[in-house]
């Protein structure tokens, strides 16, 4: 028979209520509730990771399962039982499986870096066939440029940096807005009120942003 103490970590998760989950997190159970939790988090990880075919799916799991406690319990007061509780913990594991690879790509980029223009190389016009202008690339090249300009001119500091980071770049929001020292909510405000002043200012010139090819 094996050791009380392994019997208990085996156990099956006790199942609660959304109230109960709040009580016993905040109150003296915690260290139950949080153990629970865990194991909750870490089937629903394993499901993700695994039909991701991540490697060393267990190790993530665990890893991703302690960080999300961590914001589960730094976000208690915002749950508003909308969805059952384990529900709602499990999306913010899942959050931090699909942001955290790309979070380490970006951790020693400087937003301020974003906003520093990058050397394009000159377009190469090799035609490979009828179908293929001989002035596409430098088109490009040219809405490239446009675009660059009208954010220049048209948006500010913040606005460019997160139009760059998010839009151009691909940078997690989270990881955008905690260094913009602010929130998912007004992260996507911020978003808005600049694609709207480049919309606007892009129409004044007669274009559209789909005349724009980004690359």
């Amino acid at each position: 028979m094996l050791p009380w103490f392994q019997r208990k970590k085996q156990r099956s998760p006790v199942v609660r209520t959304n109230e109960q989950w709040l009580r016993d997190l905040q109150g003296p159970h915690q260290d139950q509730a949080l153990e629970d939790l865990r194991r909750v988090l870490i089937k629903s990880l394993l499901v993700v990771l695994t039909q991701q075919g991540a490697p060393q799916a267990n190790a993530l799991a665990e890893d991703f399962a302690q960080e999300a406690l961590l914001k589960v319990l730094e976000r208690l007061d915002t749950f508003r039982g909308a969805s059952r509780f384990t529900t709602w913990a499990c999306t913010i594991a899942v959050r931090i499986a699909f942001t955290e690879p790309r979070r380490k790509r970006w951790q020693d980029v400087s937003l301020q870096d974003l906003l520093i223009p990058t050397e394009r190389p000159s377009p190469t016009i090799t035609p490979t066939s009828d179908e293929v202008a001989p002035d596409q690339s430098l088109q490009e090249r040219a809405m490239v440029d446009l675009l660059h300009e009208v954010m220049q001119q048209q948006l500010t500091e913040r606005q460019r940096i997160a139009i760059l980071a998010v839009m151009i770049h691909e940078m997690p929001l989270e990881e955008v807005a905690q260094r913009l020292d602010t929130n998912r909510n007004a992260l996507y405000k911020l978003l808005y009120d600049a694609r709207k002043r480049l919309k606007e200012a892009l129409e004044a010139r007669g274009l559209s942003p789909d005349d724009l090819i980004v690359v």
